[in-house]
């Protein structure tokens, strides 16, 4: 069956891969992307099965307008892939004092899937970008009173977006799944390159998974899970997301920044 797919962040990496594959598959892709030239680009190398949506993802009045638009523009979104992230960054904090990398990698997905929820069907699925790298969250940090270092704040931020991603599917039983997936450590992307000087393991590591958490039936029972695909199945995150006094701490300051 084909299915209309939201992937942030397409117009580079494993965003852009996974657009190709999805869209070489049939399905109605929509890439979103910082750079309007990117996403021209994109298209006219994808061709029919893929539409275009720009915003910032590090300014959440953007994320607003873009959700806004999409529920105008799209009846049914099926499934959203929230992959746009930020790890090393030369302007890591905002001009109101926030760090980048919990505004665009934990509050800009957690928003834009609240968000989209009315026009995704109960079977539908949120995709969410986790990492191996999780670390216990500073509250402090995550509303900018506290400056972190590059994998202090992105190690946060991911674990943070994993616990959101638990919580919703816990409030949320009949749908639409909510999974947060490693999708694989250092593949070959601009952040690696960028972020470690490496040049990556092979990014089709991380195309397939995401696919497989889109599509595929082994995801269709997993809303609340984690999985690491450095392993290669469902497991625990960091001990934090157990801890439900924590998990509650971070999604209300979560709830409390993206409020449409």
């Amino acid at each position: 069956m084909t299915k209309t797919i939201l992937i942030t962040g397409a117009t580079d990496g494993l965003g852009r891969a996974t657009a190709l594959a999805l869209a070489a598959q049939g399905h109605n892709v929509i890439a979103h992307g910082r750079n309007a030239q990117k996403l021209d680009k994109l298209k006219a190398e994808i061709g029919a099965n893929v539409s275009t949506a720009q915003a910032d993802m590090s300014d959440l009045s953007e994320v607003a307008q873009l959700g806004r638009d999409l529920l105008h523009a799209y009846e049914s979104i099926d499934v959203l892939i929230n992959n746009a992230g930020v790890f090393k960054t030369s302007q890591p904090r905002l001009n109101d004092g926030m760090d980048v990398r919990f505004v665009v990698n934990t509050f800009a997905p957690a928003f834009l899937s609240k968000l989209l929820l009315p026009n995704m069907p109960k079977d539908g699925r949120l995709v969410h970008l986790s990492s191996a790298a999780q670390a216990p969250v500073d509250d402090d940090a995550m509303v900018g009173k506290r400056q972190l270092q590059d994998m202090e704040a992105y190690a946060q931020s991911k674990l943070a977006l994993t616990m959101w991603s638990q919580d919703f599917a816990s409030k949320h039983p009949d749908g639409p799944v909510s999974v947060a997936v490693n999708p694989g450590s250092l593949l070959a992307t601009k952040m690696v390159r960028e972020g470690f000087g490496t040049t990556g393991n092979d990014i089709n590591i991380g195309v397939d998974i995401l696919t497989r958490a889109a599509l595929s039936d082994e995801f269709g029972t997993a809303s609340g899970q984690y999985f690491d695909n450095d392993s290669g199945q469902f497991v625990a995150p960091h001990p934090d997301a157990a801890n439900a006094a924590k998990v509650a701490k971070v999604v209300a300051i979560i709830d409390a920044h993206t409020t449409d």
